[in-house]
Order: C-alpha cells, then sequence, then structure tokens
C-alpha cells in the first residue's frame, strides 16, 4: 500500500479478538485518531477497543507523506480571523504544540519510526509564494514561535536546489515513517491495556438502553461509547458524514536509496511542501530514498504511465546532477478538505463523536483529538477543545468538486510532464 508499509521497523500487532464484554469506547478505524484516542483512553482507566476494517495504518495514516508540522496550511491570521480570538489564539497554541506532543509520544514509547527533529521548509513556489511567507513569518514572530524566514540563497542550500523562492524554516516540525508511528501507537495503546481487532468491517450502530450495539462482520460489540476514526476513508457507517469533506487524492514517489549521491539534498533531513496552489512536497528518508509528491492519483505505476514521467521530470529539474532515477514504489491517499479548511469535532448523537476534515495535518490533529476525545469521555467540558464543536453540515457539491479537483490535478502532471 505505500514504501511505509515495508520499510516500518514496527510489527504489526496479532489481531485481538471481538470482545464479548461492554466496552467503555468502541473505536471505529486503525489510524492517527484511532490508536491516539485508544491510547489515550486506556491511560485514562477505560477500556477501549479498536475495530480496524483493513489492518493498523492502512488508510490515510499509513499513506501519509511524514511531514509533522505545527498548526495548519491557513496563516495565523485566518485561523484567528475564522474561530474568533479565544478560540483563535488556543487553537494556535495547542497545534503549535503538536509536533512536540508527538515527538514526546515517540520517546515515551520508543517508537521506531525513523523520527527527525530538525524542522520543515514551507518552500515558495514563485514571488507570491514569497510575499504569502513573509506575512506567515511576521505572525509567528508576534506569537513568539521558532520559524526563521529563508532567503531564496539559504533555501537552495538547505535543499540542494535553487528551484525555491525562499521559505520558512519552522523548527517546532520534523519527519517520520508514518505507518511505524501507527504501529508504534498500537503497541503502546495495547501495552496500556486497549485492544485492537482488524479485518473487522464495521457495518451498523444502533443506540440501545443507553449502550451502542456496534454490529461486524466479526460480530456485534456493546460499548458505552463510539469513536468514528476515519476522516477522509469515512464511508456510509453514518449517513451524510462522508459528505460534510471534499475528498482528494495526493500521491507520492519514492526512488530506490541514492546513497552519496543525494548527501547533498536535504542534508538535515527537513521536509518540504510549498505554497502551490497544487502542492509539491519533497524529502529524503532514513534509507537515502528521494520522495516527492504532489495533489492527485498515481496514473500508471512505478515503472511506466503519466505520473512516473511527471516524477522523472520533476526529479530531473530540480536535481539534474543525479541523473536518470529508478523508483522503488508509488502510491497514493485520500485527504478530507473542508471549506475553510478546518477541521471539525462532531458529536453525532449521545456518546458519539468523530473528529474529520484535517485538510492533510493528518499526523498532529490525528494524535491531538485522539487525546482530546479521551478527554471528553472522561468529563472534559466540550468548550475547552481546541476549536468548537459543531453540527455536521455538507460541504457544497463535495462530490462535483473532487471530480473537478481530479482532472485538474491529472491536468498539472500531463503540463509538467511536458516541461
Amino acid at each position: 500500500m505505500s514504501l511505509w508499509d515495508i520499510t516500518s521497523e514496527e510489527n504489526e500487532l496479532d489481531s485481538a479478538a471481538v470482545p464479548d464484554r461492554i466496552v467503555d469506547v468502541a473505536i471505529v478505524g486503525g489510524g492517527f485518531t484511532g490508536l491516539s484516542t485508544a491510547l489515550h483512553c486506556a491511560e485514562k482507566g477505560l477500556s477501549a477497543h479498536v475495530l480496524e476494517a483493513r489492518h493498523v495504518g492502512y488508510g490515510g495514516s499509513g499513506r501519509n507523506v511524514g511531514l509533522v508540522n505545527a498548526a495548519l496550511w491557513l496563516p495565523p491570521a485566518k485561523v484567528r480571523e475564522r474561530l474568533g480570538p479565544e478560540y483563535g489564539e488556543r487553537f494556535l497554541r495547542r497545534f503549535g504544540a503538536g509536533p512536540s506532543v508527538v515527538f514526546d509520544l515517540i520517546e515515551a514509547h520508543q517508537v521506531r519510526c525513523e523520527v527527525t527533529k530538525t524542522g520543515t521548509i514551507h518552500a515558495a513556489h514563485g514571488p507570491s509564494g514569497w510575499d504569502d511567507l513573509k506575512g506567515r513569518h511576521a505572525e509567528w514572530q508576534r506569537l513568539g514561535e521558532p520559524v526563521d524566514l529563508l532567503d531564496r540563497e539559504e533555501v537552495a542550500e538547505m535543499v540542494g536546489t535553487a528551484a525555491f523562492h525562499g521559505g520558512l524554516l519552522d523548527h517546532r516540525a520534523g519527519t517520520i515513517n508514518p505507518m511505524g508511528y501507527c504501529r508504534g501507537l498500537a503497541r503502546a495503546a495495547s501495552g496500556a491495556g486497549a485492544r485492537i481487532s482488524t479485518g473487522v468491517r464495521v457495518k451498523d450502530l444502533e443506540r440501545e438502553d443507553e449502550t451502542w450495539r456496534v454490529r461486524t462482520n466479526a460480530g456485534e460489540v456493546r460499548a458505552k461509547a463510539v469513536v468514528l476514526g476515519t476522516n477522509a476513508y469515512t464511508d456510509e457507517l453514518w449517513p451524510g458524514l462522508k459528505n460534510v469533506f471534499t475528498m482528494i487524492h495526493y500521491l507520492q514517489f519514492a526512488t530506490e536509496p541514492l546513497g552519496p549521491d543525494a548527501g547533498h539534498i536535504l542534508p538535515g533531513r527537513q521536509g518540504v511542501w510549498d505554497t502551490g496552489p497544487i502542492m509539491f512536497n519533497v524529502r529524503r528518508d532514513a534509507h537515502d530514498r528521494l520522495l516527492i509528491g504532489t495533489m492527485g492519483r498515481v496514473i500508471g505505476s512505478k515503472d511506466k504511465g503519466l505520473t512516473r514521467r511527471w516524477a522523472e521530470r520533476r526529479i530531473t529539474r530540480m536535481f539534474p546532477e543525479l541523473g536518470r532515477v529508478s523508483f522503488d514504489d508509488a502510491w497514493h491517499g485520500q485527504i478530507a478538505m473542508t471549506p475553510d479548511h478546518l477541521p471539525r469535532v462532531h458529536q453525532l448523537a449521545p456518546r458519539l463523536w468523530t473528529a474529520i476534515g484535517y485538510n492533510g495535518r493528518g499526523i498532529t490533529t490525528g494524535t491531538l483529538f485522539g487525546s482530546a476525545i479521551a478527554d471528553l469521555l472522561t468529563g472534559m467540558d466540550p468548550t475547552e477543545l481546541p476549536l468548537p464543536m459543531t453540527d455536521p453540515s455538507q460541504a457544497p457539491r463535495a462530490r462535483i468538486t473532487a471530480r473537478i479537483y481530479d482532472l485538474a490535478f491529472t491536468a498539472n502532471q500531463l503540463w509538467r510532464s511536458l516541461r
């Protein structure tokens, strides 16, 4: 399903049996959100059981780029504008500290996930992107955050290419092998007392006698509370929920290990993402593979097809000194984009919650919301959440918009493969 699936140093856990007793919380989905919820619930003394239709990290979590970024794509001023002064400041503070929460969990549970803590670079794709980054830098400086503004020469030295017009170096951030992190969270949750069943698909939810009947292909689970942690892989389990966001694809191409030939590319192993309207990313993994990605699906395979030509062309233009490269893997995953680019927390029914719409920031967002939902389950006032709890509302023309985006992303691959 992705390179991370086969390079993760963390092993898959054996599947636990579906419980024959009432549990405090049944969690649907074995990605960042579900596993963080399970871990934090178990640490608070709750009996938590994760139900995953495939295997841990199968969805967007295991297909993630692996950039542990702070906050959102949105600049800080937009976050405050959309959430108001109280929630806006709280959100920026908590999500600004999101990478440190992830890194602390990795350290506490000795998760083997190729972690780096050398920051990420938000790179300007052109003059307009550079202007945007200067505004973001001023905002982060006002908030006292460790974010540096880099000129074109500084970015070229750090990345190994003159393709960008400048950038922001966020010292709070870093990179991981996202599947390693998922499996490490699963191991930690299991060690704390949570149980995880894989290959178990939830087919129906029904509220009865103050508990939930969770019907699966492997039997029925009774739970005092239910958490849906499916995000962009949400299906028809809860009617209408998959329509609160627009689904887009995001792809990755990974070269074979390049060894010393790649030593000048991102020597600090920061992850890079750019300001382009169709985002592009580049990073180097622990085995000296170069990974590049963009919005859209893999059309073809790692060996042939449109996206292969796109990947070859992008690498040739950015790093011509590498010559012709071979690719080890190619994959894509799904991202849930909301109309205002803010995530959501919904209480769908009594004792039934979901966090959804992560807009491409799954690692920190899923981890933080998992912890927050565990707090809700143990009595926290919902007004203490990082943003207001809301009722679900449909994203306008979500399915049509998703198709339009898909066509635009495919056209972008075609255009760039010909340049």
